[in-house]
């Protein structure tokens, strides 16, 4: 098959590994810098074009798009999604998760275990924000956030209304979570390929840090998920509509509840502490589905 990777670094560690297991298995891999693809949108021949060339026909794309390009990279996803190419997260779905806001609102409507989370646009909605999550400790997050960045813990209300007050100053959108006390700043991220778990690990905050993230310094090791944790993080990728994401969920009293939902996860930690070819399994998964699409493509011609 012929893959093409959309990515901004060729030598980043998943990007790499993605190339060299789609290589291995026999397949060609072109790597493309999202920014630099651009499209002739027409409805007799949609094409992608880059460095003056128009890209040839793919079998599968992979898309590895920061949450800092997630417009144009969506929009790109969607013109190879135009051409009738297997994608291995489609553009709707990437849009999904990486919208904070509502991808919690779609996976409440499924009754998937979330943190109480409120989210508001006024200054005087503030205190009874508060309260609703659950009060004081709560966390507040940027939607626009990633790798624990624009992520805050408050320990007293007072503490809460003036950050919520500092970010609705400058505009920024945020939500307000209630903080699970008993995760003791560790949660579990699953990988997630194809509607199955095939790999997790825990990640453990460094010291007097409560977010987990190894961008932030902390740890992580294997870990033994339960039946609902597995059934969670499942869902959860069910309802974003993604072949392949990370599911980070917490450990509360009351079962597992999800943080979020990656749609273009590491595979460098999560492979370190495993020790599985988790790049293989994603190209295993483009092999047994990419050809279907490429079928229907052809049968609808």
């Amino acid at each position: 098959m012929k893959i093409a990777i959309l990515s901004r670094n060729p030598n980043l560690y998943s990007t790499r590994r993605l190339k060299q297991a789609a290589q291995e298995r026999g397949h060609e891999v072109d790597v493309i810098d999202t920014l630099h693809c651009y499209m002739d949108i027409t409805s007799s021949k949609p094409t992608v074009r880059y460095h003056g060339v128009e890209l040839p026909k793919y079998d599968a794309v992979i898309p590895r798009i920061g949450a800092s390009i997630t417009f144009y990279g969506t929009a790109v996803v969607r013109q190879f999604e135009m051409m009738g190419t297997f994608i291995v997260n489609e553009s709707i779905a990437i849009s999904r998760s990486r919208d904070k806001l509502r991808s919690m609102q779609l996976l409440s409507r499924k009754g998937v275990g979330l943190p109480r989370t409120g989210f508001a646009n006024k200054p005087d909605n503030i205190r009874d924000l508060i309260k609703n999550v659950g009060g004081a400790p709560v966390v507040i997050k940027l939607l626009e956030g990633t790798q624990g960045i624009g992520v805050v813990l408050a320990d007293t209300a007072k503490a809460a209304e003036a950050i919520i007050e500092a970010f609705m100053g400058l505009k920024a959108n945020i939500l307000v979570q209630e903080f699970i006390k008993e995760a003791g700043g560790a949660d579990i991220r699953c990988l997630v390929v194809g509607g199955k778990v095939v790999a997790a690990m825990k990640r453990q905050g460094a010291e007097g840090e409560f977010r987990s993230n190894l961008h932030r310094g902390g740890g992580a090791e294997l870990v033994k998920l339960t039946k609902q944790e597995r059934a969670t993080a499942v869902s959860a990728s069910k309802i974003m509509g993604l072949g392949m994401c990370g599911v980070d969920i917490l450990r509360a009293e009351r079962g597992p509840v999800v943080m979020e939902v990656n749609s273009s996860p590491g595979l460098e930690g999560i492979e370190k502490v495993t020790g599985k070819d988790l790049a293989v399994v994603i190209i295993e998964h483009i092999e047994k589905h990419a050809h279907v699409t490429s079928n229907k493509t052809r049968g609808q011609g």
